[in-house]
């Protein structure tokens, strides 16, 4: 789903510090959800950035019943 020019300036991009201290992980961690597929993320120069949507989406789907 491509976003309008518009709203772009909505979306929130986090870096993979910031992901790594909000999913309380390493970045390394990060690196290898980013390069494996399972969290989307954009490139930018070097870095990459990802959108904090994508971030609260994989935490929510990562969730089971452990009980």
């Amino acid at each position: 789903m491509a976003a309008n020019p518009s709203d772009i300036s909505e979306v929130k991009f986090l870096t993979i510090a910031e992901v790594a201290t909000m999913m309380r992980v390493s970045k390394m961690t990060v690196y290898r959800l980013v390069h494996g597929g399972e969290l989307p993320a954009h490139r930018v120069g070097r870095s990459f950035r990802v959108q904090e949507k994508d971030v609260t989406e994989y935490i929510q789907r990562s969730f089971y019943d452990a009980g």
